[in-house]
């Protein structure tokens, strides 16, 4: 045959074009449809076509405006937006309003190291606010680079003046309600910070310190001999207390000893010491001591026992407590130094002691006051040694070392922080509003009312708010939200029209920010009574902040119209913030509506390395959301997250993200595939009702119907790894092993606007319109690009759409004869195949499948089934020539994976058909084409046409 009949060939073949290109070019193409978006407008389109649709609101998490944006801020933005836009493609109206959180001592502190400390207050107050603005306008744009589509326009910022008088407008409802008090209590305290910390703001780490045993003596001798069932003590007695925290025992005002406890009394020669029963080998051993227990005594009965400090001369009575542990080191008795302790604190304060009486002489500094005797001026961490010093001098030191153990640490500077008791503003968690429940019991009937996703999330968030102290609110900062109060310097009580006062400084703030309130003469509110009254200077806690966007965001500055007023549908963050972010909005929720501000909530992991690590600069194993932008693209960022399972930890390398590059090929292949057999297709014009599809096309549509249900329903679960593991499935098995490998013979070969071909293109386009929506909420810019090259009237943006409604199932009565187990058992039967032919191949047996004729050697039932498609069979399995037998007459051929099947292949002795390289008998008997098989003849453009009826 000559090239110009091989062309003139050619010319009859309807082959794959399409401009889509097989490579994404994704960094260079992106942000060309970035531009799109902001040219169009799209988040304004998108409410425009939501309007009169139920609503679904995402309330957005504030990341806090500080640095770049890392890879796990990338997957929370990431996250949300699937969320969002696959509830807009579910027909939901779905606004997303991103939004920063911007107060807080972060900022501040930033701005000391950039400016110097000992600003005045106004100038530091204008730098933070130039600060958290360009640092929004850095994250921003990344946030926007990575696909994810919101109100960027009008993001909210809590230090807009909306929203800083919003806060205040919150505020003043919970001390309508109630919940907020002055008190003294211990509240985690930085020195670096100079300032309370919340829950959240502390972490743990290792610390080395100095583990000492302390006796004190006892003062009232003759009733710890009655307590002991002793006439009198044969020797002065005294009881042993362990502590990690010598730089307390200056604070030390009481013992605390468990009332179920059995104490011995045992003698060590010297003197005799109270040490808990079970303990005292142990503790005699660390004393190196020889001792004999010679009586014992419960608890409860030491209860107002005197004994004196070690070093100081006042007294320590005991006080019974349950929380007294009696675990290996210690001793059963604990020091109790009110000022530094939370349960310190509670038990002294029930016995009766008075703030006044309390005892905290270290400053906010970690200094010692300078009038503390022995340790005045000095700070805490350095005087440990002079304390334990002192008590060795004193005679009471029994045992010291060093240890290393788990302790509180500033997050933000990594240094070890105290309980510290101060006067501070509080949100009491057990005082009870009008309606008789207290804020615990209303925030714990809240989570049950709430969904969780993951559900082990409730019982977390459960045992945290059952459990949790009052939440300290007050700050001593210049950059943040006032408390607006004024004190009565006579009684400290709140003035009496707090609330009235509280809305005039709203309104103030409204106008002029929080310089309003700092900057504010008391006069201006006040008048003439002024001079009675103390304007408070804290700020809020930045978790305050936050924790009521709920009110100063989703019905103020951006309400969003939902039936539910402010409560949203979703809220979405890491699972640090189950005491964070969703801690602090629950508590507000329930105190000013009395039920959370959401009814959902989902958590995610932290991203680690491929060894599970976390992200860290030394190690050299951050991965920059930027970087992988730059090189990969964002939608290849995007698969990541949802080829993860988010509800753990996160693995991320350059490794893992090239094999979703990898994966991201099979995807984008897939849909050139489906675009470029559309070349030339119509489908106002060419495409077929479903009753006219040959039976194959039918049920490839009919797949993709049963998937897009299991997508609506992933989707709305969010289970996103359920998503891209069944598409990608679909694009390998059921598309790409099966059906797109079967039809290209009919594809290529028929007459272009023939039955056969025609109803394949339809089945073709039916799926992609389908697959583009599936993958448009993680594959956004690549689900624009299909969008660009699918035939027919497009939308301006695959997001102003639905799910596909085009797709269609089955006949009912197609049943057992071409139903959906039938193509499922084909497609079994076609692997089996394929990895004969692949081994016969290797065994060069064969060229290519093509090449060969088969003998498929059946059991009764699925030879009937394989019989169904006749001559078409072929064409399924891709070779020259099927012959059906019996499985009994096929005792010599090739096993395969199924029992009721084997396989006989033989090289076909005929020649192949220049055109659709089938190897057919009557090649060459046709004078006019001697190079084609009659069926190609047949489908030239001047022939009758080729008629397919299943495949």
């Amino acid at each position: 045959m000559t090239d110009k009949n091989t062309d003139q060939y050619k010319a009859t073949l309807n082959l794959p074009e399409t401009d889509f290109p097989m490579r994404g070019m994704l960094p260079k193409q992106e942000p060309k449809r970035l531009e799109k978006w902001q040219q169009m407008d799209l988040y304004t389109r998108l409410r425009e076509k939501g309007e009169g649709r139920p609503k679904f609101v995402l309330h957005d998490g504030p990341p806090y405006a500080n640095g770049n944006i890392h890879i796990g801020h990338a997957v929370n933005k990431i996250i949300k937006d699937f969320i969002v836009k696959s509830r807009t493609l579910a027909g939901y109206d779905a606004p997303y309003v991103p939004g920063w959180d911007c107060h807080g001592l972060p900022i501040e502190h930033k701005v000391e190291v950039t400016h110097g400390k000992n600003l005045p207050a106004d100038k530091a107050r204008d730098l933070c606010r130039d600060y958290a603005g360009e640092q929004i306008k850095g994250q921003l744009q990344d946030f926007v680079r990575l696909g994810v589509i919101g109100d960027w326009k009008k993001p909210y910022r809590t230090m807009d003046f909306s929203n800083e008088a919003g806060e205040i407008r919150a505020l003043a409802e919970m001390v309508k309600g109630g919940y907020v008090f002055k008190g003294l209590k211990p509240v985690n305290w930085c020195f670096d910070c100079g300032s309370a910390l919340a829950e959240a703001e502390v972490e743990y780490a290792d610390k080395q310190s100095d583990a000492i045993d302390v006796a004190f003596p006892c003062e009232d001798e003759t009733r710890l001999a009655e307590i002991f069932g002793l006439d009198q003590l044969p020797k002065p007695a005294a009881v042993v207390i362990w502590t990690t925290t010598p730089w307390t025992i200056p604070a030390n005002q009481a013992l605390n000893m468990h009332p179920e406890f059995t104490y011995a009394l045992v003698d060590t020669g010297e003197r005799l010491l109270v040490l808990a029963e079970p303990l005292v080998e142990s503790c005699l051993e660390r004393y190196e001591l020889q001792g004999q227990v010679i009586a014992t005594a419960q608890g409860e009965a030491f209860d107002k026992l005197n004994f004196r400090h070690p070093f100081y001369d006042r007294l320590s009575p005991v006080y019974l407590a349950d929380y007294v542990e009696a675990e290996a080191g210690s001793t059963g008795i604990v020091h109790s130094a009110p000022a530094y302790g939370m349960d310190d604190f509670n038990t002294c304060r029930a016995e009766g002691m008075s703030f006044d009486e309390i005892r905290s002489p270290v400053q906010s500094n970690g200094v010692y006051a300078d009038d503390l005797p022995f340790f005045g001026g000095q700070m805490i961490w350095k005087a440990n040694p002079q304390i334990v010093e002192k008590m060795q001098e004193t005679g009471s030191l029994l045992a010291h070392k060093k240890i290393t153990h788990s302790y509180m640490h500033c997050w933000r500077h990594k240094t070890p922080v105290i309980y510290r008791a101060t006067a501070q503003w509080f949100v009491g968690m057990d005082l009870k509003g009008e309606d008789g429940k207290t804020l615990r019991e209303k925030a714990l009937a809240g989570i049950e009312q709430t969904k969780f996703y993951p559900e082990w999330g409730q019982a977390r968030l459960h045992s945290m708010i059952a459990n949790r102290p009052d939440w300290c609110i007050s700050r001593q900062r210049n950059w943040g939200v006032p408390l607006p109060f004024f004190l009565d310097k006579a009684t400290g009580e709140l003035h009496p029209n707090t609330l009235e006062l509280m809305e005039k400084v709203a309104q103030k703030v409204e106008a002029e920010g929080i310089d309003a309130w700092f900057k504010m003469d008391a006069a201006e509110l006040l008048g003439s009574e002024a001079d009675q009254y103390d304007k408070v200077t804290d700020t809020l806690d930045v978790w305050f902040d936050s924790g009521t966007t709920h009110w100063h965001v989703l019905r103020g500055s951006h309400p969003l119209g939902h039936e539910e007023g402010p409560r949203a549908d979703l809220y979405l963050e890491g699972s640090d913030q189950h005491r964070g972010w969703f801690h602090s909005s629950l508590l507000t929720g329930c105190a000013i509506d009395g039920h959370p501000p959401y009814r959902s909530l989902l958590t995610h992991g932290f991203t680690v390395d491929a060894q599970g690590r976390k992200m860290s600069k030394s190690m050299g194993n951050v991965v920059a959301p930027q970087e992988v932008m730059d090189k990969l693209g964002a939608d290849i960022l995007r698969l990541w997250v949802s080829s993860t399972d988010y509800s753990g930890e996160m693995a991320v390398s350059d490794d893992i993200l090239k094999r979703t590059a990898d994966s991201y090929r099979r995807i984008r292949n897939t849909a050139r595939f489906l675009l470029s057999n559309l070349n030339g297709f119509e489908p106002s014009r060419d495409a077929l009702p479903a009753e006219e599809l040959l039976a194959l096309d039918r049920w490839a549509v009919d797949a993709a119907l049963r998937l897009q249900k299991r997508m609506e329903e992933a989707y709305a679960n969010y289970r996103f790894l359920d998503v891209y593991q069944q598409v990608h499935h679909f694009c390998v098995k059921e598309l790409g092993g099966f059906y797109l490998d079967v039809i290209k013979d009919r594809q290529y070969t028929m007459q272009t606007d023939s039955r056969g071909r025609r109803s394949c293109q339809t089945a073709l386009y039916h799926i992609a319109e389908a697959l583009i929506r599936w993958v448009a909420p993680i594959l956004s810019f690549t689900a624009e690009e299909i969008n660009e090259h699918l035939p027919g009237e497009r939308p301006e943006s695959i997001f102003l759409t639905t799910w596909y409604d085009g797709l269609f199932a089955l006949p009912e009565d197609s049943g057992e004869e071409m139903g959906r187990d039938y193509w499922e058992q084909l497609m079994e039967v076609k692997n089996a195949v394929n990895k004969c032919l692949e081994d016969a191949r290797n065994e060069k047996l064969i060229k290519g499948s093509l090449s060969a004729e088969i003998t498929l050697y059946a059991s009764d039932a699925l030879l009937a089934d394989l019989k169904r498609l006749g001559e078409e069979l072929r064409f399924v399995l891709l070779t020259s020539e099927v012959t059906l037998k019996p499985l009994a007459e096929g005792q010599d051929a090739r096993s395969t994976e199924l029992d009721e099947l084997k396989v006989a292949i033989t090289a076909s002795e005929h020649k192949k058909c220049t055109r659709c390289w089938h190897h057919r008998e009557d090649v060459g008997s046709h004078s006019d084409h001697p190079e084609l098989c009659g069926r190609c003849i047949s489908n030239l453009p001047e022939g009758p046409g080729e008629e397919r009826l299943y495949a």
